[in-house]
């Protein structure tokens, strides 16, 4: 009898767990929109971004593929009994836009984190307003719970400074508080916040790190650079399951809707690799993924094949280059410059001061060396030119070490690079994926405080790479700026400022050059243009469907709004609507 019960009863838990694993399994599975057999995108201008850039009236699909290009007529005579014909009225269809870099889904944070932006993106313009939007989030979590914000920028602030630990301490003094930066690099903590990391005046600063001190007390102001925020990050963004699934959806649906089929996750660790690749493997992601893991996080993991790259590929996923940060931001100061930046900040001491790096070239050297003879791909972020020398050194190292062919090796922003890097870069298979929205977002300042009139502009060299026949790239870093491919593509065409000021107009690209850094270019960055970034027969249908031409000049690049997006065929978003229709 007690047998038959113990039995029942691990019977009856088994079922339970089996239940709520089947019950979990189908509430975190994403919908996957209903694939035509066959569809037609007839009378519409469709820029093919093949090598001629072709331009097209219509085109044909079959399942996930393109199956022919051509005029109205040569394509309306392949419709068949199930054809899904769709008449797009002389819009523009492209290629899905393909993020060359960003950080997803770093735009999802708002679900989880308090906004603490400028304008234009926000409508934060003093401490006292940081302070307010924070405070409004006390309501929210316990004592024990991080308050995190994200976004804001020292340098668009009334003071014209970073807050302070004690700015956040006015906030709460019980409540540990991480506010980071816009770009990334460096985050402000409240006491309570270096307590619970165990940070004091006594801690050192860490290697490619430094926790800011008061020039004359020696006491932390809680301002944290580059490594130094690693002491805190991992506490305070420690988000749970939940949390990331909600900041995914968030991304996902932005993405969308900015017309992007590829997304990218430039730098993660192990945890954020295997929780993207298993969202995306069951299709909560609709666009395909593109991860870049974090070299030093996964150093020794990947030298060994512990963590094998192969093992975490699917047809809408894959860990592609491995990832090493040299060097910061230069709205933050801490990208590495060959000459000291224009304007000093009002507290440095070093008059001389040029930011710094995380390596020491040697360090440099032996780690990209060590991966490149793996055989892996690198992306290696270098703002400033001081940075861009030594990655240059580094690659150079490498290759001398163990030559390879077409390694597609990455320049993350290169926003300093001067003509002769280029010319290394070049010989060398460096590919830069410029950060020129920058232009707009900061080109003032790169102008007149952090790199000067000469310096500032030339910043993000597009029109050097064309010269030089150099594929390259442009991406917005997202969430540093939002996923706005409209703005991407303009701010690379005009290098217009926030002041209406032009930056550099001799760096200035063409709209058709522009729209290749994020289509068929950035595919090839990764090694995808076999399958993606430009519509040719063969390939798969990832299609964006735009209300005009962003070939019409600067206000419509700008402007453009997205109509429609196809991923692999199936039509995954439709302006204004809940679905998609089935045909137009």
């Amino acid at each position: 009898m007690i047998k038959t019960l113990v039995l029942r009863l691990a019977i009856a838990t088994f079922l339970l767990l089996l239940i709520t694993f089947v019950c979990g399994y189908y509430w975190l599975m994403g919908s996957e929109p209903e694939l035509p057999e066959a569809q037609l995108f007839i009378n519409a201008q469709i820029l093919t971004m093949d090598d001629e850039n072709r331009i097209v009236s219509a085109i044909a699909v079959r399942g996930e593929r393109i199956v022919a290009t051509g005029s109205d007529e040569e394509i309306l005579a392949l419709r068949g009994p199930n054809t899904v014909v769709h008449n797009l009225n002389g819009r523009s269809l492209l290629p899905g836009f393909v993020d060359a870099h960003g950080h997803f889904p770093g735009t999802g944070l708002s679900a989880v984190g308090i906004d603490l932006s400028s304008p234009p993106i926000g409508a934060v313009n003093n401490i006292a307003d940081i302070q307010t939007l924070l405070r409004s989030g006390l309501a929210n979590g316990s004592d024990d719970d991080w308050l995190f914000g994200f976004g804001y920028d020292d340098s668009l602030l009334a003071a014209g400074r970073h807050p302070s630990r004690l700015d956040l301490d006015a906030v709460s003094t019980i409540r540990p508080i991480y506010v980071m930066h816009s770009s990334g690099h460096m985050a402000v903590v409240n006491s309570a916040g270096l307590r619970l990391a165990g940070i004091t005046t006594d801690t050192a600063d860490p290697d490619g790190g430094v926790i800011v001190r008061d020039a004359q007390t020696g006491e932390l102001t809680g301002l944290l650079l580059e490594h130094a925020t690693d002491l805190v990050a991992p506490l305070a963004m420690d988000f749970s399951a939940l949390d990331f699934l909600t900041m995914t959806d968030a991304a996902a649906a932005q993405y969308l809707a900015a017309g992007v089929t590829t997304v990218q996750s430039g730098g993660v660790d192990t945890r954020m690799l295997k929780g993207l690749y298993w969202l995306s493997r069951l299709q909560r992601i609709p666009q395909r993924v593109i991860t870049w893991p974090l070299a030093d996080a996964n150093f020794d993991e990947l030298l060994s094949d512990e963590l094998n790259l192969d093992d975490l590929h699917s047809n809408k996923f894959s860990a592609s280059a491995l990832k090493l940060i040299v060097d910061g931001s230069i709205q933050g100061y801490t990208a590495y410059l060959t000459e000291p930046y224009y304007q000093q900040q009002a507290d440095q001491q070093d008059q001389g001061y040029r930011g710094f790096s995380r390596y020491k070239q040697a360090e440099l050297n032996e780690k990209v060396t060590a991966l490149h003879c793996h055989g892996l791909q690198l992306a290696l972020h270098g703002n400033g030119d001081a940075a861009i020398d030594m990655v240059i050194a580094a690659v150079a190292a490498s290759q001398q070490t163990c030559p390879r062919e077409d390694t597609r090796t990455i320049l993350v922003h290169a926003q300093t690079a001067r003509p002769d890097q280029l010319d290394a870069m070049k010989k060398l298979d460096i590919t830069p994926s410029f950060f020129s929205a920058h232009t707009f977002f900061w080109g003032d300042r790169h102008r007149d405080q952090f790199l000067g009139p000469l310096r500032g502009s030339q910043i993000s060299p597009m029109a050097d790479a064309v010269a030089r026949g150099m594929r390259f790239t442009v991406h917005t870093d997202s969430p540093v700026v939002p996923m706005e491919v409209n703005r991407l593509l303009w701010a690379s065409v005009t290098r217009q400022t926030r002041s209406g000021a032009v930056l550099g107009p001799q760096q200035g690209i063409s709209a058709m050059q522009a729209l290749r850094a994020v289509t068929i270019d950035a595919a090839w960055q990764s090694f995808k243009e076999q399958d993606s970034g430009s519509l040719e027969v063969g390939k798969i249908a990832d299609m964006v469907l735009l209300d005009r031409s962003p070939l019409d000049g600067d206000d419509s690049l700008l402007n453009f709004k997205v109509d429609k997006v196809w991923i692999g065929g199936r039509c995954y978003f439709q302006r204004g609507a809940d679905q998609c229709t089935k045909a137009e």
